[in-house]
């Protein structure tokens, strides 16, 4: 059913690699669809059939960071790390496999070629300009030389042709007919003219190819010049933006005045939210707690993530509608639970037990012991080594994140999977959302939890080290903040990361990790992808969400900032609480904006649409809660209790700044000990060598990393070509080792679920799974 390329050399663009018939998985209406699928140039594609090729494509996945998993005999499933998903079924185990080998093949060559592009330094960012007095530009040089070289091939298969003629006419006169001689004159005239072509056009090709070498490198240098001067251009326009930055945050905001900068939102996409005034106040003089936030109304017809344009159903068109919550003053100490009632407390600025009922963990951190010893309050200080980012970030505008090789110089000394394990500094909070029965209370603390997660962001402007494959970190806090959790780097392309924690007081969160990222020069944006989630056993109530865009600005010159913004969903899955759904707004950074910068507002609905909570907040310092005492889905006037405090930031130490802005929990978390796997993060040599100073060591120790692991990965590829020439299946990829690729429950998507075996083996301190890494 399908068919197999095979051409001569390399195969030119477009030229299909594998091509033919395969079900494909729509949707649980339709199931699975025969459709027509090519895969060329490192890509998959499919088609309704092959007529629609010329035309019409339904869908491509590109195999350079895809995942690929044979799921049985006759199906295998692609995934690029949660944006796309193909589940494909062939008719048999044999084509099945001869699918998967392909593409094993084909992401080898693709990585191969990406990673031969990234050693080049020279950026190409287009076509070479035309230098003065040359008729022609770079294509058309590339165009003659392609037409003398296929002359030169044609002739030289000519020569072949008739050298092979004219040997066996040789051969021939040996035992002379008649016409021999005569046929020996014939061919050997033939093989005189050709052999006479063959060298008019290796003449023509050299005299083509020694004229465009000169074109070329005379156009070559003109590009190096314009490239210098482009550099300066945009440093001296980075340095005047920075100034004019400064004059507007220095610059008195106009009264009244909301910019109509590019923060501001249409308002045909969204649903506002406001607090009333108080009674008295005119309708000019805003409340300090009103606020406004904009969701979307209506969530059903949604395109999941990974289905393809031709089998999802559309986007139905949202209406907006602006309610008012007015808070309800002879209501508000009713409308608040207990806990809720408790937490109000912690508000009074004179309350003598505000440390310990608000930042429970500060204490328990402080006075941890860690094998007999008390935890490290502060790791070594930053060394002072003067190096421009710009000047190692200039070759790398439009790359991958995770591709471009930035020394230690720029790093923090954590990887990306304790920087991770930092979201559960605040855990008192599911703590707390453990103890509620109203799914609707719950989510709006499960909320409150997922906004604590960007709390050191704000000045943590370094990267933390990208992990290796395989490598894991656990942090075991049961015995102080009442959770352990145990990460591991599940994949290299594209990077990922899978992490499972779980809590003394009832509930369960993992998540699996990856992101896409492109710098652009002036801003560095991440886009985190998967998912993340939270379960509570006792009640079953189980929440699933995505995390909010990073960017990063002023990379080129002037002081280094980030923001986080972006709407998020937080969905009910299963239990009481599905259906219910919070929506959280992150307001972006705007500099004529009147809002206060890192606004967070959120609101909570239950399955009829109907809110029962709000949020509000800053997603660096605090977030409040209020509950919803009078609404309906259709009221256009809500009343609401008063705001209770939900989570507030610890303030950071006070010379934190000198060892890279870490809070304590972070300053903790590559604490040596011992017992850990061999893979953990604490174990890195690059990674110790830098928390200790020695940079340049660290520097050589990171290639030395990284070179091991691409030797691995090269060997892995010249094994499954190895058995692609034998006909044999490929050996499989490295496995993770704690986490196991299935299907959730509830969910068709593959997901890295934790198999429940590490603490096991720590106790019996069993390491033989784990590999060799560093």
């Amino acid at each position: 059913m399908s068919e197999v390329i095979v051409a001569k050399g390399q195969p030119l663009p477009g030229d299909p690699e594998k091509k033919g018939w395969l079900f494909k998985w729509t949707n649980y209406l339709k199931g699975y669809q025969r459709r027509w699928f090519v895969l060329s140039n490192g890509l998959l594609s499919y088609y309704r059939n092959q007529a629609e090729m010329v035309h019409t494509c339904r869908g491509t996945i590109s195999l350079l960071g895809a995942l690929i998993h044979t799921a049985d005999s006759c199906t295998f499933v692609i995934s690029n790390g949660g944006t796309q998903t193909f589940h494909i079924r062939a008719h048999d185990e044999v084509e099945r496999q001869s699918w998967v080998t392909a593409l094993e093949l084909a992401k080898a060559k693709a990585i191969r070629a990406q990673e031969s592009d990234d050693d080049d330094d020279q950026i190409n960012s287009g076509p070479v300009p035309q230098t003065e007095g040359e008729s022609e530009d770079a294509g058309g040089i590339a165009r003659e030389l392609n037409a003398r070289f296929h002359d030169l091939r044609t002739c030289s298969e000519l020569v072949t042709r008739h050298g092979t003629a004219l040997q066996r006419s040789l051969v021939d006169l040996e035992i002379p007919p008649s016409d021999t001689a005569k046929q020996v004159s014939e061919r050997a005239t033939l093989f005189r003219i050709s052999c006479n072509a063959m060298m008019n056009a290796c003449s023509e090709f050299m005299s083509a190819a020694a004229t465009s070498s000169a074109r070329m490198s005379r156009a070559l240098q003109h590009e190096r010049e314009q490239k210098l001067r482009l550099q300066e251009i945009v440093e001296q326009l980075a340095r005047q933006h920075d100034s004019l930055e400064k004059t507007a945050r220095s610059t008195p905001h106009a009264a009244g005045g909301n910019g109509s900068g590019p923060n501001n939102d249409t308002e045909d996409e969204e649903h506002e939210f406001f607090d009333a005034v108080e009674e008295g106040t005119s309708s000019g003089m805003e409340d300090k707690n009103s606020f406004v936030i904009k969701v979307p109304v209506n969530r059903k017809n949604k395109v999941k993530s990974g289905e393809s344009s031709d089998e999802s159903e559309a986007e139905t068109v949202t209406e907006t509608q602006q309610v008012i919550f007015v808070e309800d003053k002879e209501r508000a100490e009713s409308a608040m639970g207990g806990a809720e009632a408790a937490a109000l407390s912690l508000k009074e600025p004179d309350n003598k037990e505000m440390d310990i009922k608000i930042w429970p963990h500060v204490s328990q951190a402080t006075d941890s012991v860690i094998e007999g010893r008390p935890r490290r309050t502060r790791v070594p200080d930053k060394p002072n080594y003067p190096l421009s980012l710009w000047s190692i970030m200039k070759n790398c505008i439009g790359k991958e994140l995770s591709k471009i090789p930035i020394p230690v110089n720029f790093s923090e000394p954590l990887s990306m999977l304790q920087r991770l394990t930092e979201d559960y500094e605040y855990s008192y909070i599911l703590d707390q959302a453990a103890t509620f029965s109203d799914p609707a209370q719950q989510l709006a603390y499960v909320a409150a939890f997922t906004v604590s997660s960007y709390a050191t962001t704000a000045n943590r402007t370094t990267k933390p080290f990208n992990p290796l494959l395989g490598e894991t970190y656990e942090c075991d806090r049961m015995s102080d903040l009442g959770w352990r959790v145990i990460s591991e780097q599940v994949s290299h392309h594209p990077p990922m990361v899978a992490q499972f924690c779980e809590g003394v007081s009832g509930w369960q969160c993992w998540q699996e990790f990856t992101m896409t990222s492109k710098f652009r020069g002036k801003y560095l944006q991440v886009i985190p992808l998967g998912g993340a989630y939270a379960y509570f056993p006792a009640s079953g109530n189980k929440y699933s969400w995505r995390k909010v865009t990073t960017t990063v600005h002023n990379i080129i010159v002037g002081k280094l900032w980030v923001d986080n913004h972006g709407d998020m969903e937080i969905v009910g899955e299963a239990g009481p609480a599905a259906g219910y759904v919070a929506h959280l707004k992150y307001v972006p950074y705007g500099y004529f904006s009147k809002d206060t910068q890192r606004k967070v507002t959120g609101v909570v609905k239950d399955p009829n649409g109907v809110p029962r909570y709000v949020l509000q907040g800053h997603w660096d310092t605090r977030v409040e809660v209020a509950a919803v005492t009078s609404a309906s889905a259709d009221n256009t006037v809500c009343k609401t209790g008063k705001f209770t405090l939900a989570w507030e930031r610890v303030p950071a130490p006070n010379d934190c700044d000198k060892w890279y802005n870490f809070t304590l929990l972070a300053a903790q978390l590559n604490e040596a000990e011992s017992g850990v796997a061999p893979t953990d993060s604490r174990r890195r040599p690059d990674q110790r060598l830098m928390e200790e100073g020695l940079w340049d060591e660290a520097n050589a120790e990171k290639l030395r990393l990284e070179e091991k692991q691409r030797a691995a990965r090269r060997e892995l590829e010249a094994a499954a070509e190895d058995a692609a020439a034998r006909g044999s299946p490929p050996p499989p990829p490295r496995a993770p080792v704690w986490f196991t690729r299935q299907a959730a429950p509830g969910q068709p998507h593959l997901r890295h679920l934790y198999n429940n075996k590490y603490w096991e083996c720590k106790q019996k301190q069993d390491w033989s799974a784990c590999a060799d890494i560093f």
